[in-house]
């Protein structure tokens, strides 16, 4: 039977065993954070970005700035009353929105983790290409400047080719949908610093922590990722802005200050290859019974093409989606459209909110069409557009290649963005059929292709996405446009 003494000699044994564990756990915490903080900051050199300082706040300290925020004690205040609850149940909601939303930013994850993996799986699918067309402007720039970076929305693949066409630039916080609210998405994108959004939650307790939220990291000067027209487009062709996301930013500046330093700096994206496009075009026509798939259905789906794509990559049939593009414009500063609109007798901050948002919704427009100045023409769209502006299914492989080289010449006389420009014309258009032909949109004879009846959707698609740079043939092609015109429902 163990003595008194040999117990007690064991619960110190066992004491100090503890505490040289806990000791080792420390100092590997205390290595590790020293070891990440240094590799980010080699990081940050080596892609010489502008990062925002207000990302590495300690996100407890953020969460309790936004609910000491008086328009959100006013908002909680209200919820109770108008709900029927107590405020300590309001303030409980109120701090769940707060924790869901805001992020837990990493550089060195960003950096380090996530980019390697974003240039991984974009050279793995496409040929990417980045354009800066306002570096110039972009490295002018104050560095307290607000920057606010408005894109269109093709994929969800706009992630992650945004993100790391911008790492030269920023690091950038994007404002991400409900769909990546699951594991381990969600971690992973709060770990690059994005930001949570209920898209079709109308709870006004819950929009005031959204607005005062952005605001916060909008006036301490985080550089913002947005896609205004709130989702993919079904169609190809632009969908309807949503000015929610930019309401809220534009509102800091009602500090005269801030709107000095605020700017909007367009950013276009366009692909060979939509990954999502047949998916999308099934939910042109909600109506007709053509409802988006059930999870379990989408699911399968995903499985389905990863298991065919590696199936063709471990069998050495792997062939690249073509280019993915992203032209990035010039800033635009909001100041001198504040003082335009004061010069009119306007003050933007002072109007009724319906009044407001028309004023908000005409920039967001004004940032729309921008975008679409710079959108890149690719090959895939170019040749679809050509397809487009004949009359039947069969084209003859010449009236092919002049029509393309038609296209490509007004596009250039017009100053647009046409990717590959110094490539001969045979050569883009034999790239963009054998990639349509791959999709079963084409079949291909000795002298031309034929439209098949599966893949005219497919070509009308990638004609929308460019058919408002096409002057005189764009009228041919949305004469032959084979998709019905994308009603916006709750999908």
């Amino acid at each position: 039977m163990p003595t008194r003494s040999s117990l007690l000699a064991f619960a110190l044994g066992v004491a100090a065993a503890l505490v040289v564990v806990v000791a080792i756990g420390v100092l590997l915490a205390a290595w590790w954070r020293r070891w990440v903080h240094r590799a980010s900051l080699r990081a940050h050199r080596q892609f010489g970005a502008r990062v925002d300082r207000y990302k590495f706040a300690d996100r407890d300290g953020i969460v309790a700035a936004v609910l000491a925020d008086a328009v959100v004690g006013e908002a909680v205040r209200t919820h109770a009353r108008e709900q029927g609850v107590s405020e300590d149940d309001a303030w409980k909601h109120a701090r769940g929105y707060v924790q869901e939303i805001v992020p837990q930013f990493s550089l060195w994850f960003y950096y380090r983790i996530g980019l390697a993996i974003a240039e991984s799986l974009l050279k793995l699918f496409f040929r990417v290409r980045v354009i800066d067309r306002g570096a110039a402007e972009f490295a002018a720039l104050p560095k307290d400047s607000i920057v606010v970076y408005l894109m269109n929305h093709r994929s969800n693949a706009d992630y992650v080719l945004a993100g790391w066409a911008l790492a030269g630039q920023v690091a950038i916080s994007y404002a991400v949908g409900e769909w990546a609210r699951v594991f381990p998405l969600d971690y992973v994108f709060k770990t690059f610093g994005a930001y949570f959004v209920r898209r079709r939650f109308r709870e006004p307790l819950y929009h005031t922590v959204l607005e005062r939220y952005v605001q916060l990291i909008t006036a301490n000067g985080v550089t913002q990722g947005i896609f205004p027209e709130g989702g993919l487009s079904r169609d190809g062709r632009f969908r309807p802005v949503k000015i929610g996301l930019l309401d809220y930013m534009l509102g800091v500046a009602r500090d005269p200050a801030a709107a000095e330093r605020m700017y909007i700096v367009p950013v276009a994206i366009n692909y060979d290859r939509v990954l999502e496009d047949r998916s999308l075009l099934r939910e042109l026509n909600p109506d007709a019974g053509h409802r988006p798939p059930n999870r379990l259905v989408q699911f399968s789906i995903v499985l389905w093409n990863i298991t065919w794509n590696v199936s063709r990559i471990v069998t050495r049939s792997w062939k690249r989606h073509g280019d993915a593009v992203v032209v990035i414009g010039a800033p635009v500063p909001v100041a001198p459209r504040l003082k335009r609109l004061q010069a009119d007798g306007i003050q933007l901050f002072e109007l009724p909110r319906e009044q407001r948002l028309g004023e908000v919704q005409k920039l967001a427009d004004d940032a729309m069409r921008r975008i679409g100045d710079i959108l890149p023409v690719t090959a895939v769209p170019i040749v679809c557009a050509a397809i487009q502006t004949f009359e039947g299914d069969y084209v003859p492989r010449a009236r092919l290649l002049e029509r393309v080289d038609q296209l490509r010449d007004s596009l250039a006389d017009e100053g647009r963005v046409v990717v590959g420009a110094d490539e001969p014309t045979d050569r883009v258009v034999e790239r963009a059929v054998e990639l349509l032909w791959s999709r079963r949109a084409l079949s291909r004879t000795y002298e031309g292709i034929v439209v098949l009846k599966t893949g005219r959707e497919l070509v009308s698609y990638y004609a929308n996405s460019i058919v408002h740079l096409l002057g005189d043939f764009a009228e041919s092609v949305r004469d032959r446009d084979a998709l019905p015109v994308y009603k916006a429902v709750d999908l």
